[in-house]
Order: structure tokens, then C-alpha cells, then sequence
């Protein structure tokens, strides 16, 4: 097989990192595919109406955070197995996008759109903004590194490289951090609203 000259020349770890990226790249791909599905008005709904219960729910019993965390570090694990986890990586990404337009044509459908603005003054926009982006970067490096290490730990074992078990247990205790900071982050720009 022809490997491109940068591949050959890179280290390991160099390796790893244009693995990730370009992971990452296809990642929001696939969240951009799902998002250009359309949907019916009653999908769109049903979508939105779940989201809204869990949220509403989750912030009544004080168990949102707990909930989010669990939910995403599920679904990441389920990206770190072996070559499968990439292809479950993206199907949940292709999903999540097809979510995010659900809710969007449901709030659109709604009327949301055509309501006044909420008032924010520009520190309570700033932070808002601050805090989804560290919700978005937190989720995504997590899946990144799920679906990354995913191909990774496939080729590494059908080699009989048993260092990279210990390396994917490193990681997952990563994404653990990564995404329980994602969740209190979250929930907290979920208070906002």
C-alpha cells in the first residue's frame, strides 16, 4: 500500500494527531449530512418534545448533569470498540445532526423564531456562547478520541501490540473528564435559558 511521504516521515505520535484530525473532520461531516435530512413536522416534534422532557426533568430532580455525562460517556465508549466503534461514531454523529435539525423545525414550526428576543445583556451572551463552545469542544474531542483510538486499537491488536489496551484505558478516563466537565458545563448553560 502507498502511504502519502507525510504519513511515512511522521512519528507515532504525529501519526495519532492526523488520525484525530482527521476524525474530527469527518465527524462533523457526518453531523452536517444528518442535519441536511429533512424531516417531518411530527418527527420534529416527537424530537423536541423528548428533549425538552429530559432537560425539564433532569433540572426538577437536580439529575441533569449526572444524566448528560452518562448518556455521552455511553455512546463514547461504545466508539472505542475495535473498528466498530468508528462506524457507531458515525451513525451517532449523522443522528445527532438529524436531531439538531429536528429541534430547529420544531422551535421554527412553533413560532419561537418569531418571538421577541430574549433579553441578554452582553456578558450573559458572551458567557452563553463561551459555554456551548466548551460543551461542543469537550463532546467532540471525546468522540474524536473514541473513534480515533477506535481504529487504532484494531490495528494495534491484530498486530498483538497489547501497550495499546493500557494506552485506550488512559483515554477513556480522558473522555471522562473531558465530558463530565461537558455536562456540568452544559447543564449550567441549559440554566441560562
Amino acid at each position: 500500500m502507498n502511504y502519502p511521504q507525510f504519513w511515512i516521515q511522521a512519528s507515532p505520535r504525529r501519526k495519532r494527531i492526523y488520525s484525530a484530525i482527521f476524525v474530527f473532520a469527518l465527524t462533523l461531516l457526518a453531523m452536517a449530512a444528518g442535519f441536511a435530512v429533512p424531516v417531518s413536522p411530527e418527527f420534529a416534534q416527537e424530537i423536541y418534545n423528548q428533549l425538552n422532557q429530559t432537560v425539564t426533568e433532569g433540572n426538577a430532580t437536580g439529575t441533569l448533569a449526572p444524566a448528560i455525562f452518562r448518556n455521552n460517556f455511553l455512546l463514547c465508549l461504545a466508539m472505542f470498540i475495535p473498528l466498530a466503534g468508528f462506524g457507531i461514531g458515525l451513525f451517532i454523529m449523522f443522528s445527532t445532526g438529524l436531531a439538531f435539525r429536528a429541534v430547529l423545525e420544531a422551535q421554527l414550526a412553533m413560532g419561537v423564531s418569531s418571538a421577541p428576543p430574549v433579553s441578554f445583556d452582553f456578558s450573559t451572551a458572551i458567557l452563553a456562547l463561551t459555554l456551548v463552545g466548551i460543551t461542543f469542544v469537550a463532546e467532540f474531542v471525546s468522540y474524536t478520541i473514541g473513534m480515533t483510538e477506535s481504529v487504532w486499537l484494531f490495528r494495534r491488536l491484530t498486530q498483538r501490540r497489547w501497550r495499546e489496551l493500557k494506552i485506550t484505558a488512559i483515554l477513556i478516563g480522558v473522555v471522562a473528564l473531558l465530558l463530565t466537565i461537558g455536562a456540568i458545563v452544559e447543564t449550567f448553560a441549559l440554566t441560562l435559558t
